[in-house]
């Protein structure tokens, strides 16, 4: 880790902008949070500190306290971005407002800070074209929820520096995460293209009759979920047949070109597939409940991250 300023803007501070200050404030860095909305920066470092103490009943932070202590809410953005070598934007999906908010970060942040942002859906290059610092901003793309899934996958535009993208990828690297580059902008980049490949071919077998929902679910938590926890889809087939990757591809792939050849299309998200597939569904929608499906969710899943680390 080269970088001697370990200063970070969190610049929106929702459930993915409060993950991040955990995160940074865990490691060690000073966090300067900002939000336009007035309750919700108020309400942000007592909530990061809750974080903090969750993560450390798992075994996940040796110091909740001390690092709770090292975030800080800015009135501000100019107040937040001052004497910062990293800047985490958490803004809203919508690309006008990732335009406006980045050309306020490259006007105000020190010249030479990271401008990252944590957008699902929107390329750089549709947002950071007609700055003057574009070379310094790309996307660093969380999975929710970030403090409790470590992969970020680092997504820059034609014009980000190749410097940037490694300097970023140290920081991720050396705050705990796990960083990936995506070598070249993709809808969707890694993940989503990936989760979406799945989703679509799940709610075709659901919509379509082939298996119930709660079946399907368990197919992944009690199938290729276990060992998709600690092996990707490559890994798994080069251990699947005796000569590796390309022996599996001359035993099996006659079989999953015919399944490619029926993919799952648009229209399993629309009606009435789509409505089949949440009749099929036995839980109510009520917010209580999924409330604490999502408390329950992050348990489980600092479990599982406080497993993982054991083994490394």
């Amino acid at each position: 880790m080269t970088e001697t300023n370990k200063t970070v803007a969190i610049v929106g501070a929702g459930l993915i902008g409060r993950a991040w200050a955990a995160i940074f404030a865990r490691a060690g860095w000073t966090v300067k949070m900002t939000d336009p909305h007035a309750p919700t920066l108020a309400a942000a470092p007592n909530a990061v500190r809750d974080e903090l103490l969750s993560l450390a009943r798992h075994g996940l932070c040796s110091d909740p306290e001390g690092a709770a202590r090292r975030v800080s809410a800015s009135a501000s953005l100019g107040e937040a971005l001052e004497g910062v070598s990293f800047v985490q934007e958490n803004g809203p999906e919508k690309l006008d407002l990732k335009k406006q908010i980045f050309a306020e970060l490259d006007r105000l942040a020190p010249k030479d800070a990271l401008l990252v942002s944590s957008t699902s859906a929107i390329v750089a290059s549709l947002f950071t074209e007609d700055l003057p610092g574009r070379a310094r901003c790309l996307v660093g793309h969380p999975v929710n929820p970030p403090h409790l899934i470590p992969l970020v996958e680092l997504c820059g535009a034609p014009w980000t520096s190749p410097e940037a993208v490694a300097r970023a990828r140290e920081i991720y690297t050396e705050i705990g995460q796990v960083p990936i580059t995506v070598k070249k902008e993709a809808d969707g980049f890694i993940l989503n293209r990936l989760q979406g490949a799945l989703l679509a071919e799940a709610f075709r077998l659901v919509g379509e009759g082939y298996v119930s929902g709660e079946d399907l679910d368990k197919t992944l938590k009690d199938g290729l979920g276990l060992r998709w926890s600690f092996m990707g889809p490559l890994e798994t087939i080069d251990l699947n047949a005796p000569g590796g990757i390309a022996d599996y591809c001359a035993r099996y792939t006659g079989f999953y070109k015919r399944l490619a050849e029926d993919a799952a299309k648009p229209s399993v998200y629309d009606s009435p597939n789509v409505d089949r597939v949440i009749a099929e569904w036995p839980y109510p929608a009520d917010s209580a409940r999924i409330e604490a499906g999502s408390r329950r969710r992050n348990e489980r899943l600092a479990a599982l991250a406080a497993h993982k680390r054991q083994q490394q």
